[in-house]
């Protein structure tokens, strides 16, 4: 599917997950733990896992902001993996101390997450299994290097990132990362993930919460 008017394609993320749920269809009877990235992407995730009849979980990455310019990513980290800008690193000057500092302060951030997200569950056991990371939308597709290497480094027999819009040049570099990329759609030219949707709201912590135990009293 692409689009050269840049309306938008999905009326709002579950819409997206019924979507990419078509799309993943092959992987019904697999091995399949789906991993929503936070927190619009646990949203489409859910649709995924629901009608996929697969595990719902989530992958916590972060972006690392520069200095006075948090948007700007100097990389991305998930818990116990770095992915980090070297080149715009020495571009930027940016210290030793300050790019330590700040990225303790995601770690700590997904930790506070980790917790209140999954309360006292454990992470779904991914050794094995076949790993569909999703998300919302990508745009420089930074955080979903992190998240794909976190699940890589859990076991993951294969890792596939599915979501519902990208543009081109992201993609060809999450498929340097990921055993597949899945992406219903790649329009050009590419402003940012919420444009391709008539409805994307914030979506809250307490969301993601409900959606999880959702799941798992569904699966139970």
């Amino acid at each position: 599917m692409f689009s050269l008017g840049g309306g938008p394609m999905f009326r709002d993320r579950e819409d997206a997950g019924e979507q990419l749920a078509r799309l993943l269809s092959d992987l019904q009877g697999e091995n399949v733990v789906v991993l929503g990235i936070p927190r619009g992407g646990v949203e489409v995730a859910a649709v995924v896992a629901q009608r996929l009849g697969t595990p719902l979980d989530v992958v916590i990455p972060r972006k690392v902001g520069a200095p006075g310019n948090p948007e700007l990513g100097l990389g991305a980290v998930a818990e116990d993996v770095e992915v980090l800008d070297e080149r715009l690193i020495r571009v930027l000057a940016v210290n030793e101390k300050y790019l330590r500092g700040e990225i303790a302060a995601q770690q700590e951030e997904i930790a506070r997450r980790s917790s209140a997200y999954r309360g006292e569950q454990p992470p779904v056991p991914l050794q094995g299994k076949v790993v569909v990371v999703v998300d919302d939308g990508v745009a420089t597709g930074g955080t979903a290097v992190a998240a794909l290497r976190w699940a890589r480094a859990r076991g993951a027999a294969k890792v596939i990132l599915a979501v519902p819009v990208a543009p081109a040049d992201a993609v060809r570099r999450l498929e340097e990362e990921a055993d597949e990329v899945r992406v219903l759609a790649m329009p050009e030219p590419f402003y940012a993930v919420g444009q391709w949707y008539d409805s994307f709201p914030q979506v809250s912590d307490d969301r993601v919460v409900e959606l999880l135990a959702a799941w798992r009293g569904a699966s139970e």
